[in-house]
Formats: structure tokens, sequence, C-alpha cells
């Protein structure tokens, strides 16, 4: 039998789909590799552009272990002035902090010219005059004393172990119970405990040092320390006036950052309601007036409120009311935009029902635009107060204003790390207490959706 040219064309199409389909399979196949590997290609690129390696040799993770430690941890300083040869003991090294003459913490004893410290799992170090033992168990004793200008280190063995840093002018002891370090002028031992040690109460406090049960004796039925005022009201007052936590200060900047945040979010929203009906399509007929609306709002929001911080701070000064205004010139074009997109969605049966009552135009916008869509604003405010309250942190910083500032300042330092936890684990309650806030508020206000 013969083919016909219709059963040639038949195979011919038969020919060009199976070819299409595997050229199709190939495709696909090719595309399945080519993606990983541009994706590798670019990470490669991109260890080498942030220089990834460069950055792991610098990395101090011995640095990161100290820091992580201050965060739960404080430690107490046993000075000894080598000039003048007198002992000082503080908490952080810190003048608020520092024991009044004759009271020792329990690991520190004093013999006359003699100070024994005890650190704990028989490390122990013990000053006699300018010279300094510290016991290592396992190890020996290593002895550093001056000679002249110079600092003597005297080791049990000949090789220097590594927790041993020593040079002409500075011997460093580290170990996991501490700290020791000389200096010509000095000879200071560093005790690592857990906790934020002096959170309630100072030690010139009369209620520093006493338990909970002691307290809630004192302040329930104890005699008055101080005739003028009760127990009660007097624990409160030093616990407020914390001179090492300083609770009053950070209580008024936590106040201020949240302050901050509201002043400039709700300015932010009174500006933008009115301009949000120029730049709404349904209300505002003129192309000119909301394409300028419009590009209002664009200039507003297409800086960072970062960018508006730095130069408004220029500008105004430094200062919270800065901060706020920073706030507002952002949130005035994120709100003008979506309040006019959510005006240019309403229901317009329900305008031309009030119009038909004879309505004004502003009594339409009161009785039949605004019930429709403020709800809608009231949850995009909320959720930009929320949102804001951090924000307000990082701007506090910069203008100088609200508990921003104080982390800037506890994290320059480089030493007091107990007080940035502390700041951050308030920053948290703070964000957290606005979560709750205003999700209440929008749930009195707007109702819950099922």
């Amino acid at each position: 039998m013969s083919a016909t040219a219709a059963d040639f064309g038949s195979t011919g199409a038969r020919t060009d789909l199976r070819e299409a389909v595997v050229a199709g399979i190939n495709r696909r196949k090719w595309i399945s590799f080519a993606i990983p590997v541009l994706i590798l290609v670019y990470l490669g690129y991109s260890a080498f552009a942030f220089d990834v390696a460069g950055l792991l040799q610098r990395a101090r993770l011995d640095n990161v272990q100290i820091l992580l430690s201050d965060f739960v941890s404080y430690k107490t300083h046993v000075t000894r002035d080598n000039r003048s040869a007198s002992i000082v003991v503080a908490i952080e090294g810190e003048n608020k902090g520092t024991y009044p003459e004759g009271q020792m913490p329990g690991f520190v004893s004093m013999d006359g010219d003699v100070v024994r410290i005890d650190l704990g799992g028989g490390h122990r170090v013990t000053y006699e005059g300018p010279v300094a033992t510290y016991s290592y168990p396992g190890y020996g004793e290593i002895v550093v004393s001056r000679d002249g200008n110079r600092v003597d280190l005297s080791l049990p063995g000949e090789d220097l172990p590594p927790f041993i840093n020593a040079s002409r002018s500075r011997v460093t002891i580290k170990t996991p119970r501490g700290r020791m370090s000389y200096t010509r002028n000095k000879i200071e031992t560093f005790k690592y405990d857990y906790g934020w040690e002096l959170f309630f109460f100072t030690l010139d406090s009369p209620f520093a040092g006493k338990g909970p049960g002691e307290l809630i004796e004192l302040a329930l039925w104890g005699e008055r320390i101080d005739p003028d005022r009760s127990n009660l009201s007097y624990m409160f007052s030093e616990f407020w006036n914390n001179r090492m936590w300083r609770h009053k200060d950070v209580m008024w900047a936590i106040f201020e950052t949240v302050l901050m945040a509201f002043l400039g979010t709700m300015t932010a929203a009174l500006v933008a309601l009115p301009l949000a009906f120029v730049a709404a399509l349904n209300f505002t007929p003129s192309r000119v007036a909301r394409a300028g609306a419009r590009r209002l709002f664009d200039f507003f929001r297409g800086v960072d409120g970062l960018i508006w911080t730095i130069i408004l701070s220029r500008a105004f000064g430094p200062g919270p009311l800065t901060g706020a205004i920073a706030i507002a010139i952002t949130d005035t074009g994120s709100f003008g935009k979506m309040f006019s997109e959510a005006l240019e969605n309403v229901d317009h049966k329900q305008i031309e029902g009030v119009q038909s009552t004879g309505a004004n135009v502003l009594q339409r916008a009161r009785f039949a635009v605004l019930p429709q869509v403020v709800p809608v604003f009231l949850s995009q405010v909320l959720y930009y107060f929320e949102s804001n309250t951090r924000s307000a942190t990082v701007i506090g910083a910069i203008v100088g204003g609200g508990i921003g500032l104080l982390l800037t300042q506890a994290i320059s330092t480089q030493k007091d790390w107990e007080e940035v936890s502390y700041y951050i684990v308030l920053i948290i309650l703070m964000v957290m207490a606005m979560d709750s806030a205003s999700g209440w508020i929008r749930a009195k206000l707007i109702g819950r959706s099922s």
C-alpha cells in the first residue's frame, strides 16, 4: 500500500510535535541546572565582594563569649593601687557600686596588707603588697611583681600557657573563674557572678543585701527606718532613684519613646486624611491636583525615616520632637497613598443614597464615605503606631531622646552590657505591650473577625 500525502503530513506533524516536546524537556532541564549554578555563582561573588573570609578571620569569638556572659552576669573589681596601696572593691568598677570602708563581699578578705580573693573552684588570688599571686589548680602559682617600670612574671614551668598574656608593662591572666590584670600602677582582679547586682538597691541603701523575707517584714510591720515615712515608701524611693540602674530615667525614656511614636503617627494620619481625598480619583476630577497630591506622597515616603531624622536634627537640633516630626513626614506619605486607595474603592451607592437626601459634599463625606473607610484607616494607623514604637528606638539614638539614647550610651561604654540587656528587655516588653494594646483597641473599635 502506498502512503498518501495526508499520511506524510500527519507523520511530519507528529515528528514536529515530538521535537518540540523534546526541546521543551531539554530547555527545562537546562533551566533546572542553570538556576542553582547562578545562585552558587552569586553566593561566590557575594563572598568575595563582602570579604567573608576577612570577616571570619577578624572575628573574636573570645570577645563574643565575654559579651554574652556580660549580658547575664556582673563582675566585681578588686583593685589595688600600687602608688597609694589602697584597696577598692566595686561592682563593675563604678564609684556608685563601691563597697563602703569596712564592708567586703564574702569572697574577699583582708589582713593588714594582705588581700585574699577566692574565685571559686580552687582559684585564689593574693595581694601581698605589690606582689600578686594567682593559684591555679593543676598548674601552680603564678607570681607577678613590679621591678621599677617593668612587670616581672614568675611561672611554675618554662612555657607561657595560653591563658596568660604578658609584656614588659602588663600581665593578664584569663581563666574560667575570673581575670587578673597587673600593670605598674594597679593590680585588678575580676570575679564574675550571674545576675544583675544592685538592681533593686545600691550598697548605700539601708535595704541593700536583705532577702525577700526581710524586705516583706520591714515593709509590712517592721520598725520605721525613716520616722518621716513608711518603710514601703522608703523602699520604693530607694528603688526608683537607684543610682546604678537609674530606673526613673529609664522609665521616662520609655515614655518618651512611646510619645514620640504616638505624636508622629497621629500627626501623619491627621495630615494625610484630607490630602487623601485630593489624591483619590473618584473625589477629585482635576488631574493636576491628583497628580500633585500623589507626587507629594511619593516625595515624603521616598526618603527613609532615618534620612529625615538626620536632616531634621541638623535643621532643628536634637530632641524627641525632631524624631516625632521625622516619623510624621514619612508616615504622611504612606498614609496618604493607602487612604486614597481605600477611598477609591468605596461603595458609591451609599454616597448616592445620602446625596438623594440633599446632603452637601461635607455631609456626604461624613455620613457615606467615612463609615466605610474608618475601620480600614484605624487598622492601618494602629499598625503603624505599633511599628513606629520600634522605629522610635533607633530614631531616638540619632536625635538624642528616649530609650534609644540610653541604649547607645550603654553600648558606647563597651562595658555596661548588663545595662544593654536591661534596655533590650524593656524594649521587647514595650513592643509586646503596644502590640497587645493596639490589638485591644482595634477589637473595640472595629471588632474581631470570626
